[in-house]
């Protein structure tokens, strides 16, 4: 369990550099773009090659496909309940901090939303004494990093205070490394089928996230240079899945 707790927390680090990366430079807003845009793309390949396929091997079509639309309309539902409390627009570098506690508990609860099936993913890969799955970890690592950027971005912009912010992305990645300890503990011992359905949920929540949040926000901007670092962003990611 501390094992996946720790490798959770690898994986969502990356939150807390990019915010202490967009605190301490005025980092483009292009830039950002462009790096979710890849980040995408390293969530697209993981989806496809390591949670889609796997949990078909594990349950068939009937459990990926149960499992990708419950793990859909999870997400969907819980979008919803931030975006109408104020967190909508959680990844974009121009989003204005508008500093009220409301607004600023929906925001770190869509980031908790974010996380949590990603990070839940790579406690699932540690089930049966295997190795940590090298393109999760990557695919997380890389997806979380333009959203700490662009948080930090809007914080800049807001004059919020550095420490503030850093607090409150330590509370996500804490949040975030849980549910990955979670994932292994709640799974170990599980059946295949139920394996499976958990990777295939995972699956279609993490979907959801990138047609909702990271796609919406990646090219609007990064430009017409987002598709380009989607699809580098996937093959990066599926040359580490040959490894």
């Amino acid at each position: 369990m501390l094992e996946a707790f720790g490798w959770g927390a690898l994986g969502a680090s990356s939150l807390l550099i990019g915010a202490a990366i967009g605190l301490a430079f005025d980092v483009p807003t292009r830039v950002v773009g462009l790096v979710l845009a890849f980040g995408a793309g390293t969530l697209v390949s993981a989806v496809a090659f390591e949670l889609t396929e796997e949990a078909y091997a594990l349950g068939g079509a009937d459990t990926v496909a149960i499992g990708l639309g419950l793990g859909a309309l999870a997400y969907f539902a819980g979008n919803v309940y931030v975006c109408r409390s104020g967190g909508e627009g959680r990844m974009s570098p121009e989003r204005p901090e508008r500093g009220d506690e409301g607004t600023s508990r929906a925001l770190m609860l869509g980031a908790v939303l974010d996380g949590i099936p990603e990070s839940a993913v790579i406690g699932i890969t540690l089930i049966g004494g295997g190795g940590v799955g090298v393109p999760i970890l990557a695919a997380v690592f890389l997806s979380n990093l333009p959203e700490g950027l662009g948080s930090a971005s809007g914080a800049r912009g807001g004059g919020s205070g550095a420490g503030r912010t850093l607090a409150s992305w330590v509370a996500v990645v804490v949040a975030c490394a849980a549910a990955s300890a979670i994932g292994y503990v709640v799974l170990d011992g599980a059946s295949d089928e139920m394996v499976g359905l958990l990777q295939s949920f995972a699956a279609g929540a993490v979907l959801t996230m990138l047609a909702d949040t990271m796609f919406p926000e990646a090219f609007d901007h990064g430009g017409r240079a987002a598709g380009l670092l989607t699809t580098l962003g996937f093959s990066v990611a599926y040359l580490l899945s040959t490894l």
